[in-house]
């Protein structure tokens, strides 16, 4: 007969991989639907408007990296496996901070967008109506996942999967960038207001306050630590765009779309990452480093053998994909698959971080990260464009790589001197 110790490790090893199905499950369905939005706008536009299409993109990354910190990220540190009637308390106030930036942030983009004009404008006008029905989107999946139940979060993301059907089908006609933000917000929305129904709560004003009040110490760090991770993007893309033209914005995310599997699995992992990082240091503090260690090396060996094997796909494949932005992005596919991998060892530190709640750390490590990012990145596009940005953004990774995992050692030997099994 097995010990208590024993069928004790085989139920949580179970549980463990119930959430990490769920999660990838999730991550898997949400990025199909992207990818499927990405190739359709790649193939009704021309390589400029995709750029400008991109552009739209790279800010929602950064409306939702600050969403993030200041709502979800704090949810899933300080709230994951709590009892039911705690975690409904803090998901209404996370949920409507998360509406509250979307409200904020698209106001802005819309403003913008109108000033602007022309078809990077119009891209902008459209993705300032969609960013509150996205955030609220993305917070009820943190929600979820931070109680272990990616099977709701799956079922949501189902719904705006089901939603975005019609609704691109209808942008495929207009045939404009504009109308493709517009059909992905729009589904977006309808997946929100399901979740309302899912857990039974609509966001309120009042809950921002309260949820700044109490989490203020993580959420600002967060925040900032997150939108330096997004800006870093933003201010690559706009500076590629500058320097060599939007069809080198568009190629560079090309590249990154055909990659879009392996960011899927890469995304589902983290959704349920930092509230199984939690409990692994709960239960035992030794193995975090461990499980932070398997977690950015399996992620890069699995990031590695998807690029080379895109590597091998005829030409005529990639045509048939991606039409004719396939010459442009493949040319960008080895250095953008190193890249991601060396992104990827970067994320299993990072995961320790957010699990031993150390922020000032975390922070520190992305602020360096993302500086290096923007430094790197327009140095390479200064002097070999499109794939010389790329293979700057390699150089600043690999230097990030050492920065986070220093800064995890030491957190770790500050939060257990003497610890043990």
């Amino acid at each position: 007969m097995s010990s208590p110790g024993t069928a004790s490790r085989r139920t949580s090893g179970r549980a463990t991989g119930r959430r990490l199905g769920w999660g990838l499950a999730d991550q898997g369905i949400s990025s199909i639907t992207n990818l499927a939005l990405g190739i359709a706008v790649a193939r009704s536009v021309d390589v400029s408007a995709f750029g400008a299409f991109s552009l739209a993109l790279v800010t929602y990354g950064v409306v939702l990296n600050l969403s993030r910190g200041l709502a979800t990220d704090p949810l899933t540190v300080r709230y994951s496996g709590l009892p039911d009637q705690r975690w409904r308390s803090a998901v209404a106030q996370s949920s409507s901070t998360a509406t509250f930036v979307g409200l904020g942030a698209g106001a802005v983009c819309a403003l913008i967008g109108w000033a602007i004009a022309g078809t990077v404008g119009s891209c902008f006008v459209a993705l300032g109506l969609a960013l509150p029905g996205l955030m609220l989107q993305d917070s009820w999946r943190y929600a979820f996942f931070a109680a272990g139940q990616g099977q709701r979060a799956f079922v949501n993301d189902a719904i705006w999967a089901a939603a975005l059907i019609p609704t691109m089908l209808l942008a495929g006609t207009v045939g404009s960038p504009f109308a493709f933000v517009l059909a992905w917000g729009g589904s977006a929305l309808v997946a929100a207001v399901f979740g309302c129904w899912q857990i039974r709560l609509v966001p309120r004003a009042a809950g921002v306050a309260e949820w700044f009040r109490a989490h203020h110490d993580l959420s600002v760090r967060y925040a900032v630590e997150n939108v330096t991770d997004g800006v870093d993007s933003q201010l690559r893309a706009y500076g590629l765009g500058a320097i060599t033209g939007l069809a080198a914005v568009g190629a560079v995310r090309g590249a990154q779309l055909l990659l879009g599997p392996f960011q899927a699995l890469r995304m589902g992992i983290s959704l349920m990452a930092v509230p199984e990082a939690t409990r692994v240091l709960t239960r035992s503090p030794r193995r975090l480093n461990t499980f932070c260690v398997l977690l950015g090396g399996s992620l890069a060996t699995v990031g590695m053998a998807w690029g080379f094997a895109l590597l091998l796909l005829p030409s005529s494949a990639g045509e048939q994909l991606l039409g004719p932005l396939w010459h442009t992005a493949s040319a960008l596919l080895l250095p953008t698959t190193l890249a991601m991998a060396a992104a990827s060892v970067y994320d299993g530190a990072l995961v320790g971080l957010r699990a031993l709640g150390a922020a000032r750390r975390s922070l520190r490590a992305s602020v360096t990260r993302s500086v290096a990012l923007v430094v790197f990145g327009l140095a390479g596009a200064f002097v070999g464009g499109a794939a010389g940005s790329v293979w700057g953004a390699l150089v600043a990774n690999l230097i990030a790589i050492g920065v986070a995992w220093h800064q995890l050692q030491a957190a770790l030997r500050g939060h257990v001197p003497a610890a043990s099994d």
